[in-house]
């Protein structure tokens, strides 16, 4: 049976693009996930909080998070940097308001008002055999912050 070569040529080009489709790498662009830092946070007696919003598509992994560092320079001591967080995310692909608390020993951590740097992840985790565990971030926001006093 002789196949028409233009039908062919459709045919492999149909099933190339179904390869590309299925193969190609996926990314927290190509599922709509976002998340970003407020340039305000807020730091009162050793509690310190950050703010945001996040949107993540219904297709991502159960079990996403929010996590969040902060960093700032203690000016004649190390530099602090604190990671926090752990709210679960809604994935409903609407945008989604967050907020991140930690509370900060003084005599750990030596957070002050003023100028900081914030990194804010979505991110899921995975235990696998020999519980190794995975971490797959599915976006991310670096933003420069101003941490104000803020009295409870």
């Amino acid at each position: 049976m002789r196949v028409p070569t233009r039908r062919l040529a459709v045919t492999v080009l149909s099933a190339l693009a179904a390869t590309t489709a299925f193969t190609a790498p996926a990314d927290a662009r190509s599922h709509q996930n976002a998340i970003s830092v407020r340039g305000v946070g807020h730091i009162s007696e050793g509690h310190v909080t950050l703010y945001g919003t996040y949107a993540c598509a219904p297709s991502s992994p159960r079990g996403v998070q929010i996590q969040v560092t902060l960093t700032q320079d203690a000016g004649d001591r190390a530099t602090t940097r604190l990671g926090f967080g752990g709210q679960e995310a809604e994935c409903d692909g609407q945008e989604h308001d967050w907020s991140a608390s930690a509370d900060a020993d003084r005599d750990l951590v030596n957070l002050h008002p003023g100028a900081a740097a914030a990194q804010a992840r979505l991110q899921t985790a995975s235990l696998h055999s020999g519980f190794k565990l995975s971490v797959s971030s599915l976006a991310q926001a670096d933003r420069d912050v101003l941490l104000e006093e803020k009295h409870r």
